[in-house]
Order: C-alpha cells, then sequence, then structure tokens
C-alpha cells in the first residue's frame, strides 16, 4: 500500500508542476512567441505540439492522441498497482503525470504546450515540456530497475 501511494503521489506532485509550468508560459505566451533567451543554448519559448515527440503524426486527429495516450495511462496504472519497489512506483507515477499533463493540454488545446528550446549554435533540439522530462525520466528509471533485476536474477541462478 505505500508502495502504490508513493507512486500516486509522485504522479499528482508531475502531473501538477507540468501544469503549473505550462499556465505559466500561457500567461506569457506573447512575451514567449519569438523565445527568451535564459542562457547561452537555452530558451523559453511558446510553441503548440499538434503531433506526439519530436512532432511526428501532425495529421492524426487530436482526440486519437488523447485517446491513445489514455490508453497507455490505465496499462502504467495497473503496472504501479503491482509495483513492489519504491523507485518502481516512482518511476510509474512520473511517466504517469507526464502523459495525464499532456493528455490535459490535448483535451484542452488540441495540442500540447512546449516551452523548453535547448540549441547548439543553430541547431535547435524540438521544443518541449516538464511532462516529456517526467515521462523520459520516468522510463529511465525503469529500464534501470529492469536491467539491475535481470542481472540480480542471472547472478541468483548461478
Amino acid at each position: 500500500m505505500a508502495t502504490r501511494s508513493i507512486g500516486i503521489c509522485t504522479a499528482v506532485a508531475a502531473l501538477a508542476a507540468d501544469q503549473a509550468s505550462k499556465a505559466f508560459v500561457l500567461a506569457n505566451a506573447e512575451a514567449l512567441a519569438t523565445g527568451v533567451a535564459v542562457f547561452p543554448g537555452f530558451n523559453l519559448i511558446f510553441h503548440r505540439n499538434y503531433g506526439v515527440t519530436f512532432g511526428f503524426f501532425q495529421n492524426v486527429p487530436w482526440w486519437v492522441l488523447a485517446l491513445v495516450a489514455t490508453a497507455v495511462v490505465l496499462f502504467l496504472v495497473v503496472s504501479l498497482i503491482r509495483a513492489t519497489q519504491a523507485a518502481e512506483a516512482v518511476a510509474y507515477g512520473m511517466v504517469i503525470g507526464g502523459a495525464l499533463g499532456n493528455i490535459v493540454d490535448r483535451l484542452r488545446f488540441e495540442g500540447v504546450t512546449d516551452f523548453l528550446d535547448f540549441y547548439l549554435g543553430t541547431a535547435h533540439w524540438p521544443a518541449f515540456n516538464l511532462a516529456d522530462v517526467f515521462v523520459v525520466c520516468g522510463v529511465g528509471i525503469l529500464l534501470i530497475f529492469s536491467g539491475r533485476e535481470k542481472v540480480a536474477a542471472s547472478e541468483t541462478s548461478r
């Protein structure tokens, strides 16, 4: 039960941080329209992404993307409920909270609010948001966790 609670709290915190950051961006959308330099290699910019990662699937209706993301979240909730380790629950919570943040955007705006713009010279990484950061970090933790379990299992079977 405590493991599940940790995951749920993480999901709520990730969703809240994502939505708060996007509210700031939306409140300052006009000023961020052309980008505001924070430091060399990083700008804040208002961008609406109507696709998924790197702008793929921009021609897919927003509601289809929201529906697919909702199905993924439901699968992840089941995985969170089954989690036995706190790190695993935190990782699932991060992915769930991030995915929910982008689902909320799709429901409200038919696209996702992106605002983190990293670049080197004239080469810009596609803009992204905190929801994306939570998803990537959560998946990274799950991969590390999964790899550690496989190593432990192979050492035990020797």
